[in-house]
């Protein structure tokens, strides 16, 4: 166990501490923002991702904590990769965000011809 023990600067602790700070204040802003969101049925596709990532940011930040404080290797592998799930979720999201930006730029423009020609001609549809 000594093995996975290695001595940390007192510089570094202080960054990995600042950033554990930084890293829980941004987890429960994700947390927040996901809770709000999972209040519309639609928000809730967006939202509980925002929730995972955020719980995901969280436990990194407790990770780097004890990994400031005790240099053990397998403490940082655990913080590290609880981080880069945090990541994986933020991609997939930025990704499904371009392709759902992308979709509704063509929708708009196939259809809004459409739209102006039917109320400049004044054409309104009845129920």
């Amino acid at each position: 166990m000594l093995e996975n023990v290695t001595t940390i600067s007192p510089m570094f602790q202080n960054i990995l501490n600042k950033m554990a700070k930084d890293m829980r204040f941004l987890g429960i802003f994700y947390i927040i923002s996901g809770g709000f969101s999972c209040l519309s049925i639609f928000g809730a596709v967006f939202g509980i991702p925002y929730i995972i990532s955020g719980i995901r940011l969280r436990e990194s930040a407790n990770f780097f904590d004890n990994y400031s404080y005790g240099g053990d290797i397998g403490i940082l592998e655990n913080a590290i990769e609880k981080q880069s799930r945090f990541f994986f979720i933020q991609k997939v999201l930025l990704l499904i965000g371009i392709i759902i930006t992308i979709l509704s730029i063509i929708f708009m423009f196939a259809f809004l011809p459409m739209i102006i020609k039917n109320i400049t001609s004044g054409y309104y549809p009845t129920t």
